[in-house]
This record gives structure tokens, sequence and C-alpha cells, in this order.
């Protein structure tokens, strides 16, 4: 993108043709990428459902291993209300949360404190709040955390906000033909100039 910007400034500051070139077809070629890879996605929805699943599973299991990736897992269960790719067993692929005898961690048989449902009353955020609760029936659960899983949510989310994620798709893609057009109609006056020499 930095090169792609430079040559675009340089072009139309120089009045230089070939950068004014390099810039209008590279900003296509993007333009027609982010196209099909937006036609694939909507055609291959499935594939991306099952990727997205086995993304946030991979990120789970490394839940307590990075803390900038715990403070995202954290940030998305929180947002989407949700625990766990499908679910809240998900958090079985956890060393720390999974519902084995053999595991010594005290968090053993939880969720972290991001799938809790929240008291609007209490100011003080309970970071216990998961222990123990998958040792719980299904149906008591409901009432300490959220039991749909991030993938459903997200894709509830995006439905939900359809119109906006459409919108700033299609902001971008006209910015970029408006960058596009605005080089071809500088590289046709320059070459207009040139020719009343």
């Amino acid at each position: 993108m930095s090169v792609l910007g430079f040559a675009g400034c340089v072009g139309a500051l120089r009045e230089n043709t070939f950068l004014l070139k390099f810039f209008s077809v590279f900003l296509g070629l993007i333009f027609f990428l982010e196209l099909a890879t937006g036609i694939l996605a909507f055609i291959f929805k499935d594939w991306i459902r099952d990727q997205l699943n086995l993304f946030i599973n991979n990120n789970v299991k490394a839940y307590r291993d990075d803390i900038d990736l715990q403070n995202l897992i954290d940030f998305a269960q929180e947002y989407w209300s949700c625990c766990g790719a499908r679910g809240p067993n998900d958090w079985n692929l956890n060393i720390y949360f999974n519902c084995t005898d053999l595991n010594p961690s005290r968090e053993r048989c939880g969720v972290p404190f991001s799938c809790c449902v929240r008291d609007p009353a209490e100011d003080v955020l309970n970071t216990q709040c998961g222990y123990d609760v998958r040792l719980k029936l299904e149906l008591e659960q409901q009432g300490f955390i959220h039991t749909k899983g991030c993938v459903g949510q997200f894709e509830k989310w995006l439905q939900d906000n359809l119109v906006v994620v459409a919108g700033v798709f299609v902001g971008i893609a006209l910015l970029q033909i408006f960058g596009i057009c605005l080089a071809q109609n500088l590289m046709s006056d320059i070459k207009a100039v040139k020719a009343n020499w």
C-alpha cells in the first residue's frame, strides 16, 4: 500500500504517466481481487464458517499463552455474548479449562469470565464467575454463562448489520474506482498537453 500510495502521489505531482499507469493498474487489480474474494466468500460460506470455527478453536487452545490473544477472545465473547466457537464445551480444548479428572487447574470445568452473563447491578467484574460452571446441567448453565457459540453469533451480527457492512465495502470500492478514474483523467490530460508541444 505504501508503494502504491507513493506511486500515485509522485505520479500526480511530477506528472509521470508511468507511475500513474502503475497506480491505476494495481489499484484496479486490488479492486478485482476484493470483488472476487467477496463473491467467493458468498459462494463458499460453509467452508469459511468451518475455517472460522477452526481458527477460534485453535485460539481457545492458546488462550493463556498470549495476553493479546486472550484480550481479543474476551472482547469477542463479551461483545457477541457468546462462549467458545460452537459453545462452552469448546473450552475443553484448553489445558486449563479442560474438564478431565486429571486436570489439577482451579479453572477446570470452567470458562473465562468473558463467557459470564453480567449482572448490570455489579460494579466490580467477577473474574471467577466461570469457575466450575460446566459441571452444572446445560439448562442451569444458561443462568450463569452465554451458551451460544461465537461463530453463530458472528453470523447473526453480520446478518443484522448487513446494510452497514455492505455500505462500508461499497464505499471502499467507490473510492478505489474514483482513484482509478482520477489517475486515468490526469494521464489523458498530460498526453493532451504533450501533444500540443
